[in-house]
């Protein structure tokens, strides 16, 4: 009965150091990496007022992309002196003039080829600016990495977007 005993003791023993050496990995991690805030998405004045001056589509679209080319090399040039909060602050810019140029080119979308050459320009656009991002990315703390991830997928639906007034009309009609 004794030898039972024992035998059963250094079996729950046993089962406790298990447990205990088990559970040993998760007393060694750290905290959750603090993320840094998104940047406000807002357009600068001086690049708004040049925005609303162009009247014409094509002009527009091409300024569009020439400031958004500035935005993303102040936001390389900030990363590269590790200042992360200003290469935030020009990446939200960025990011802002993608959604203006996108809004403006659906608002003024009545069918025309004009509006749609300049849907396909701003894809093409777009295209080049994300292996930018990406190298951009690759060299962040943990803390501003999450932001970028997340604004290259923005890039990404900002293209499906661009494209999809190119492939909206449909060759048969709705109703039978």
């Amino acid at each position: 009965m004794v030898k039972q005993a024992r035998s059963l003791e250094w079996m729950l023993w046993t089962q406790v150091l298990l447990m205990v050496l088990g559970c040993w990995p998760a007393f060694g991690q750290t905290d959750e990496v603090e993320l840094a805030p998104p940047p406000l998405r807002v357009l600068e004045k001086g690049d708004k007022e040049q925005l609303d001056r162009e009247k014409d589509i094509g002009s527009r679209t091409k300024l569009s992309l020439k400031l958004m080319e500035g935005k993303l090399a102040k936001a390389e040039v900030h990363n590269n002196s590790q200042s992360f909060e200003e290469m935030l602050r020009e990446l939200g810019h960025f990011l802002a003039l993608i959604d203006d140029s996108l809004e403006f080119l659906s608002r003024n979308n009545k069918g025309s080829g004009k509006v749609l050459d300049n849907f396909k320009r701003l894809e093409i656009g777009l295209r080049k600016f994300i292996p930018r991002v990406e190298v951009v990315r690759r060299d962040l703390p943990l803390k501003y990495e999450d932001y970028v991830r997340k604004l290259m997928i923005r890039i990404r639906d900002a293209r499906s977007k661009a494209t999809e007034p190119l492939f909206g009309v449909t060759v048969l009609p709705d109703g039978p």
